[in-house]
Order: C-alpha cells, then structure tokens, then sequence
C-alpha cells in the first residue's frame, strides 16, 4: 500500500494520524555559533545533512503548504587567487540572532546591545567590504614577481659573502603566505632561517618568550665567534648589523628594479627593504631567524596552542614536533639593553593553521563546504588599520598580531565548522569582535603559543579602553568606518 492510500485508509476509518513534528522541534535545529551543535551533527563535529522537504506536499487537513519565500541571490563574481567566494545567504525560516543594536549607540558605549535578526542589508554591506579587500590577481602577480627576484638575488650574495649565513634558507610569514592579506600586495615579510645545533636557551624575564641563546660546545664554523658577547651569549644585534651590511651593498648590484634599505627602527627585529613598483611601493621586512634543530619546545609553551577540540589532538602533537624558531628581537625589560636576546617565533605555525583552519579536514577545500573563518580574520585587520589611520597617536601600540591572536582564541572557543559558516559572515564577525572588545576591557590577551605571556601591557589600560569604546562604536552603529572612504 503507498503512502496517499494509507492516508485515505486512515481517514475513512476515523484513525487520528499521527502527529506532525512541531515548529519549536523545527526551531531548535537551527542554532547561532555561540550554542550547541546543529541538528544531524554528530559528537565528533561532522554535520549530517537531511533531504529537504518538497515544497507543495499535502499538509494535515488537505490544505497544500506554504511555500519559503525564496532567499535574494547575490550576483555571481569569479574571486581572487586565495580569497573566498560570496554566496547568496542560506534559505531559512529564521535567520541566525546576530548581536546589532535597534538604535544607533554614542561612542564610549561598551555593553552589549539588544540582540536582533540583523537585516539583509547589514549582512551584504560586510559581504561588499569583504570583496574590496581581494587582492587582484594581475597586481599579486607582478608584486610578488618583483619580491622572489630581489630576494632570490639577495641570499645568494648572502650565503657566498659570510660563512656563518651559508645555510640560510627561504621562508615565507605574515598575511600575504597565510592567504588573509588585504587591499594591495604591498607588504611581504621574509624569514632568513639559519639553522644552528646543540643551543642552550635561557629566559631573560617571566614572559616565557624572550631568551638568551648560547653554544653548548665551541662552534666548528669559527665565524660565529665574532657574534658571541664576553659571557658566550650569541648577540642579535651583531648578527643582524653583519647581515644589515651585506644587503645594503648588494641591493646596489640588483639590476632593474630599484630597491633600498630602509631605515632601522629601533626595536624591530627585520631589515626593510622599499622596491619601487609602478603602482606603489612594495616593503619587504627580511627578518633574522635561528631554527633551533633538534630543541624541544620550551616550557613556558606547553599548555598553548589549545587547539584539541579545533584541529585535534594529533595535529597539536604534529605541529608542535616542528622546528622551533627565534628571532633577532630586542627584550625592553631588560635593565640594560644589549641586543643579545632572541624571541620565540612561531609564524610557520600559524601558517599552517590559518591555511588548515577546518574542524573537518574537507573545510573550504573546491568540494567541500566553506567557512568565513578567513574572511573574519580580513575584517579584524582590515578594522584595526581603519582605526589606526584615524588615531594613528592613540592606537600606535597596536597591530595586526593582536587581533590575529584574538581571531586564533576565537577559533577554539568556537571549534566547529558549523559555527563558521559563510552565510553567518555577519554574526561570526561581531562574535570575533566581542571577544577582542572583552580583551581589551580586561588588558588581558594570551599569547596563543605562551600562556603566561599577556600581549597587553597593564601599563597601557587607558589605550585598551580607548580602542574598546572605538570597536564598540563601529559595531553598534554598522560600522560607519568600512564606509567613509567610498
């Protein structure tokens, strides 16, 4: 017997069908990212997803059923090399809670609003700020063309000019590698890695991250020599002028492209180079970094990089069996500055993580489902140098690692690809912002690899609180930032 017969059976009879799912059971499967999983998903985190129900059924009582009004389609655009398609927002009967605000809130205004569905518009003028942000392909090429022919020529003359530099190897950091870079190809940070054995690390204060680094046993390579202070300590800043040397008479032997050292900045651990290019200028930070072969991670790192419920456990146990790096940076607590400290790095880690963000490991692969995790990332920087521009005096303390940090927490608070969904752009985001906004209210933002390390100096709190009160304002009132240059 088929199903509509069986129906008619039961009517006939007077048997009472059996009821239909309710519309709270309907409700509850739907979930914004801050709660518990999705309906279909199971314990491990992968979502199971069910057949739709056909539209124009018979509901109970004969009546057909209404048919869900259809979701706006977004007009389609081929995206840049690395950067996420937009797609038209899921069709629902509900859309996700997002916290917005009913009534624009005055600047220094720091408690949540009121929670409300936000409005189509609201979700597509972030989706419009996303797209700006996609680097053109045209423009990456011949950028990052003009960058591998300098730098290739640079570790070439390094490598034959200096003994102790001949094992210098190439490696990629920063946004531009992690594919989050935005608005123009014009920045690039290049680790010059050097790998050295048998080092002996010793803190130089209680923030886990700055050491002194010392030869077990008297280097082979008797160049090193001239880098080691009288106590044996291997000086950063000896290292980092020798090297500052030799490229600052190379760039002059660069034919076609003209390329000069910046200035050096007190504190920073690179040597900056400025090509010119047609379109603007490219700044390329090389950056002096030890890879410590063979060295276990320190202690102060061993209860970071939380990320078992995001990425698992295995891939923790993975990543942390990866070299580990230090580079040439100077500890200002320290009584007396020296410039022979080095501070952990950890940039290829999160490389790897940023680019292997999924929960599931099919995340924004061409056939698997995507997330907004990067596109997030994107508007958090793309927020704070918004920001940056308009309190350059205020917010000089603060850069583009603070919120990658805040965004890496995000992550494992959130662990769950369905709580990062691309349609969820908009709610993601403000969820990413809040948790920032809270930081800063509390001067309080772990290192993500170093627990005990604060990124928040309690000596600034009056800054924290003034990018606080700024952040909230853009986030209670549409972000008008986003918006007053177009």
């Amino acid at each position: 017997m088929d199903t509509a017969s069986g129906r008619g059976a039961r009517a006939r009879r007077g048997t009472r069908p059996a009821a239909p799912r309710s519309r709270g059971a309907e409700k509850g499967a739907a979930r914004s990212p801050s709660r518990g999983r999705v309906a279909g998903e199971s314990p491990s985190g992968t979502a199971t997803l069910r057949a739709p129900r056909k539209d124009g059924a018979p509901a109970r009582g004969g009546r057909p059923a209404r048919r869900a009004p259809a979701a706006p389609e977004l007009p389609a655009s081929e995206p840049a090399d690395g950067a996420e398609a937009l797609p038209a927002p899921r069709s629902r009967t509900r859309a996700p809670a997002a916290p917005r605000s009913v009534a624009a809130v005055p600047d220094g205004a720091v408690s949540a609003p009121a929670r409300r569905p936000p409005p189509a518009a609201d979700a597509l003028r972030l989706r419009e700020v996303l797209s700006r942000l996609s680097l053109p392909r045209e423009d990456v090429s011949l950028a990052s063309t003009l960058v591998n022919t300098v730098v290739s020529h640079l570790v070439q003359a390094i490598r034959a000019k200096d003994s102790c530099f001949s094992s210098i190897k190439l490696l990629g950091a920063g946004s531009y590698y992690e594919r989050v870079k935005i608005s123009e190809p014009n920045e690039f940070d290049i680790m010059l890695v050097m790998p050295v054995g048998r080092i002996q690390l010793d803190e130089s204060d209680d923030t886990g991250a700055y050491y002194y680094v010392s030869f077990k046993r008297t280097p082979k390579e008797k160049g090193w020599l001239r880098f080691l202070e009288e106590d044996g300590k291997l000086s950063a800043f000896k290292m980092l002028q020798a090297l500052r040397e030799i490229i600052k008479q190379e760039v002059k032997n660069i034919k076609g492209v003209e390329v000069t050292v910046a200035r050096k900045k007190a504190g920073s651990p690179a040597i900056t180079l400025q090509i010119k290019n047609p379109s603007s200028e490219i700044s390329v930070d090389i950056i002096l970094t030890l890879e410590a072969q063979g060295k276990s991670w320190p202690l102060s790192t061993q209860d970071g990089l939380k990320i078992e419920q995001w990425l698992g456990r295995k891939v923790r146990r993975v990543l942390r069996f990866k070299s580990l790096y230090l580079v040439a940076k100077q500890n200002k607590r320290e009584k007396v500055l020296r410039g022979n400290t080095w501070r952990l790095s950890f940039s290829h880690i999160e490389k790897d993580v940023i680019k292997n963000h999924g929960h599931s490991k099919t995340c924004c692969e061409s056939n698997g489902p995507k997330c907004c995790r990067k596109g997030c990332l994107k508007l958090l920087k793309y927020l704070l140098e918004q920001l940056k521009m308009k309190y350059p005096k205020e917010l000089e303390k603060f850069c583009s690692y603070h919120v990658k940090t805040a965004f890496l927490h995000s992550c494992v608070t959130w662990p769950n690809d369905s709580e990062w969904h691309l349609g969820d752009l908009d709610h993601c985001f403000q969820q990413c912002l809040r948790f920032f906004v809270d930081c800063l209210q509390k001067s309080q933002l772990t290192h993500f690899f170093i627990p005990q390390y604060n990124l928040l100096s309690l000596e600034d709190k009056a800054k924290h609180h003034f990018l606080s009160r700024k952040i909230s304002y853009e986030l209670n009132n549409g972000f008008p930032v986003f918006h007053e240059n177009y």
